[in-house]
């Protein structure tokens, strides 16, 4: 079956979307991302962010089902794949909020979560059924809604005699504990803390806007890594929480970034201290939690370009083989575009594919909603 992921994530670089055939196997067909226009970029920044009016969220909902629909196509287009093979797409949407830990709310305790872009739009305007919708399911079933892809991260990395770990560096930084021969039950998954988005929130600051991201790490590499700041922020009460565990921009957004600031600190110290504090919460979530000693970190998402923070999760892992998921076949810019389409499929099949033990759901659960075509 052919299907195309979509996925738009936390650091919101734009819209990623992967072409597989699932088989058996699972194979990329093409993979493409599409920037968002800066001024659609800033209306999500408001958006997760801040208060913001309904009818921004509204419109925004309706406008990235466009966008997400145009993208599809224009990977076709350069990917030289015609449209009509395309049998499913599967779409995460835009996160604008994510409250994956229950809150008191007229007696009783919610969590809660939004993801934007109407699939209806992206059906009507391409003619293929859409499942969107992924994750309300996963917290009607008292789960936190997050993470998901570690149900693809089974299928993909699961081996009989090695201890695997799958981590993806995107906005947010997750893991996939896999134990060697494991069941479904077995596996642990949780968000560490940010991946990549204080780094590029303090790029963005640093430079104007002119640069969104750290290319290489060099302002990293360029700055001081303030110890005692790295101490205060590791003092936080969710890297000790125990698993399952999500986290989003309420946490490490506009306001976590503000506080950063206020220290006054050269922007380069800061730069070196949020990748610190990415790479630290990243091993100490492994250590901390993870009840096997793993061979191997497979790592995907936009972090795996970063070789400052690659080496720094090296050497907090003394033994264990650090390698990107590329190397396993898996692009580690499409994996997660790849995810939901696997996903979109297991609902289409009417399977479940969350995992309980990653979630904390009470019970497995088909995720999503589907709109025919």
């Amino acid at each position: 079956m052919r299907i195309a992921g979509i996925m738009s994530g936390t650091s919101l670089d734009g819209i990623d979307v992967a072409i597989v055939d699932i088989g058996p196997g699972v194979r990329t067909v093409a993979f493409h991302t599409t920037p968002y226009p800066a001024r659609v970029r800033d209306a999500l920044l408001a958006a997760s962010n801040a208060n913001t009016h309904t009818r921004d969220i509204a419109r925004l909902h309706f406008l990235l089902g466009e966008l997400y629909a145009r993208a599809v196509r224009e990977t076709c287009r350069r990917r030289r794949v015609p449209l009509r093979s395309v049998e499913l797409i599967g779409c995460h949407g835009q996160t604008v909020y994510h409250e994956g830990t229950p809150a008191p709310v007229l007696g009783l305790r919610i969590a809660s979560t939004l993801q934007i872009g109407e699939p209806s739009i992206i059906s009507e305007r391409l003619g293929i059924p859409v499942v969107a919708d992924f994750r309300p399911r996963d917290i009607a079933a008292g789960g936190a809604g997050a993470p998901l892809v570690p149900f693809v991260d089974y299928l993909l990395f699961r081996h009989p005699r090695r201890g695997r770990i799958a981590l993806n560096i995107g906005g947010i930084a997750n893991i996939t504990a896999i134990p060697p021969a494991a069941r479904p039950e077995d596996v642990i998954a949780f968000d560490t803390g940010p991946g990549n988005m204080v780094i590029d929130a303090l790029v963005a600051g640093l430079t104007g806007g002119r640069r969104r991201l750290d290319r290489n790490g060099r302002i990293a590499a360029s700055g001081r890594i303030d110890r005692a700041l790295l101490a205060g922020l590791l003092r936080d009460p969710y890297y000790r929480r125990r698993p399952p565990k999500s986290a989003g921009r309420e946490q490490f957004g506009a306001e976590f970034v503000a506080r950063l600031k206020s220290t006054g600190l050269p922007g380069p110290d800061l730069v070196a201290t949020a990748t610190a504090l990415t790479a630290s919460t990243i091993a100490d979530g492994i250590l901390r939690f993870v009840p096997f000693r793993p061979d191997e970190l497979i790592v995907s998402g936009g972090g795996v370009h970063n070789p400052v923070l690659m080496g720094e999760i090296a050497a907090l892992l003394p033994g264990i083989a650090v390698t990107s998921s590329s190397a396993y076949g898996v692009d580690a810019d499409a994996k997660e575009a790849i995810a939901f389409a696997v996903l979109a499929r297991e609902t289409w099949l009417r399977r479940p594919s969350n995992l309980p033990s990653a979630t904390g759901a009470r019970h497995p659960a088909v995720l999503g909603k589907i709109v025919p075509n």
